[in-house]
């Protein structure tokens, strides 16, 4: 069957179940990629088989994604891949956040930040938060962090639910695809062979300018459709806001968040400078170690154990209402592993349909052809989006799209400009189309407390237009900054 015609079942399957019957996201999800893994071939039993006697069948232990000997087992397997990549995160995650509301950390976060820009700037610092700290720190973990500061941050100044929220995630997810050392951008630049010093500035040029133009764009939207602020866990509210001088400093307010993103950040730069340094270096020797500390499973573990002691410093709760607090934050966090887990299953289930590989046939160019000028960038644009709307993963869409344009693009001179405007226009096209099939929708929606029409007309409406405001500016600083000469060598 054409992966094609696949792909438009398993959409169809999906949004009839969620929009049209009422169905609860995580069993639409979990049907419609049952439907489309059913569809879809299998893989040859001898891979497989040779697979497994590679690995000695110990494939959970090493992080190894074998699929199923058959279409139920296969969801079952990319259900359980997802899940472990995000479980404890979003499980710790949820503990973290519950902790800075109900210490008063995130309020004394926030009124420090309004003390200092105001509260008309409180979208630009949350914008500005999720911007520089989705360098480092993959997005999800930014927004984990961020949102208990926005739910504060409405609270204390009033400020759209809606406008707060989207500002942090759009923020967040401009340099997220478009920054090395994130691991998307840092491969498109090792595939196009661009010199990361040279990704990294026109990266942030890029992404800077966006982010002015969304700042414009989200709050005209947030007038335009008004979402509440919804109690995240059923029966437990938000506690009463303490006094200023019952509030925990502003150091132990934020050691909880900078934690993780310290412990992240560490071992994305010793792990980038151990890789081009020499054999036995003071790098080399000390990657081992930030590579555990640095992991994002126990770097928000650590945050959260923070979190919890902040809380029984501010609050001192008794061990049963310590215990409760974890059990409502956990309950909320379980449902949210369960729908992303599910979506990211879904999106394996087109992955094995093969829709990538059929959308790389239909762009893929004849031998030794060079394509320039506007053109090349819309096409590198125009396949990420296709390929990312088809299968939800971005990285996945930012990689496979770099390995098509690898063999269409030819000297800067010859197309006019730096590739890097091509490693932009894709990091751009792959976050163009977030919807149901992808992670990151439901972690948006379910940890916002949006609902998945809500999450439609807002998120993917607002990351979709991320995407073409970015081409456009990709475009503009190709003609007026083509860096074409000695230093648009390419590697």
């Amino acid at each position: 069957m054409s992966p094609f015609l696949i792909l438009g079942i398993g959409v169809a399957t999906l949004l009839i179940l969620i929009i049209v019957l009422r169905v609860h996201a995580f069993l639409a999800l979990i049907c419609s990629a049952i439907a489309v893994s059913l569809l879809a071939p299998l893989p040859d039993p001898e891979v497989i088989a040779k697979a497994k006697e590679l690995f000695s069948g110990d494939l959970a232990l090493i992080g190894v994604a074998i699929p199923g000997p058959n279409a139920i087992d296969r969801v079952a397997t990319a259900f359980g891949t997802t899940a472990g990549k995000i479980g404890i995160v979003i499980a710790t995650a949820a503990i973290i956040g519950r902790c800075l509301i109900d210490s008063g950390a995130a309020d004394r976060i926030v009124r420090k930040l309004v003390a200092l820009f105001g509260e008309r700037s409180c979208p630009v610092s949350l914008m500005t938060s999720g911007f520089v700290l989705s360098v480092p720190v993959f997005f999800d973990t930014v927004f984990y962090l961020l949102l208990p500061l926005a739910r504060s941050m409405r609270r204390r100044t009033g400020k759209p639910y809606l406008l707060l929220i989207l500002s942090m995630g759009a923020g967040a997810s401009i340099t997220h695809s478009l920054v090395p050392p994130t691991p998307g951008p840092l491969m498109i630049a090792g595939e196009l062979g661009i010199d990361l010093g040279i990704m990294i500035s026109v990266g942030l040029l890029t992404a800077a300018c966006t982010a002015v133009v969304m700042l414009g764009f989200v709050t005209l939207l947030s007038r335009w459709i008004e979402v509440p602020m919804r109690d995240l866990a059923d029966g437990y509210q938000d506690p009463a806001p303490l006094p200023d001088d019952k509030l925990p400093s502003l150091s132990m307010s934020l050691l909880p968040i900078l934690l993780p993103v310290l412990l992240i950040t560490a071992n994305t730069v010793v792990s980038s400078l151990a890789g081009s340094a020499d054999a036995g270096s003071l790098w080399e020797s000390l990657a081992p170690w930030t590579a555990i500390i640095g992991n994002a499973n126990l770097a928000m573990l650590l945050a959260a154990a923070m979190a919890l002691f902040v809380l029984w410093r501010q609050r001192r709760p008794s061990r049963e209402e310590l215990s409760k607090i974890i059990e409502h934050s956990l309950m909320s966090g379980g449902v949210i592993i369960l729908i992303t887990a599910a979506g990211g299953a879904f999106g394996a289930m087109l992955q094995a349909a093969g829709i990538g590989p059929a959308i790389e046939e239909l762009f893929t160019g004849e031998p030794g052809q060079t394509i320039g000028g506007v053109k090349l960038i819309l096409m590198g644009f125009f396949i990420a989006f296709l390929i990312k709307f088809a299968q939800g993963s971005s990285t996945v869409a930012m990689l496979t799209t770099a390995g098509i344009m690898a063999a269409l693009i030819g000297t800067p001179e010859a197309i006019g400009y730096h590739p890097v405007y091509v490693a932009c226009a894709i990091g751009f096209g792959a976050q163009c189309g977030n919807w149901m099939n992808d992670s990151g929708f439901w972690i948006f929606a379910k940890m916002s407390g949006l609902t998945e029409m809500e999450t439609l007309k807002t998120w993917t409406v607002t990351v979709s237009t991320l995407a073409i405001v970015g081409l456009l500016f990709t475009i503009l600083f190709s003609k007026l900054l083509p860096l074409v000469g000695p230093i648009a060598a390419v590697n």
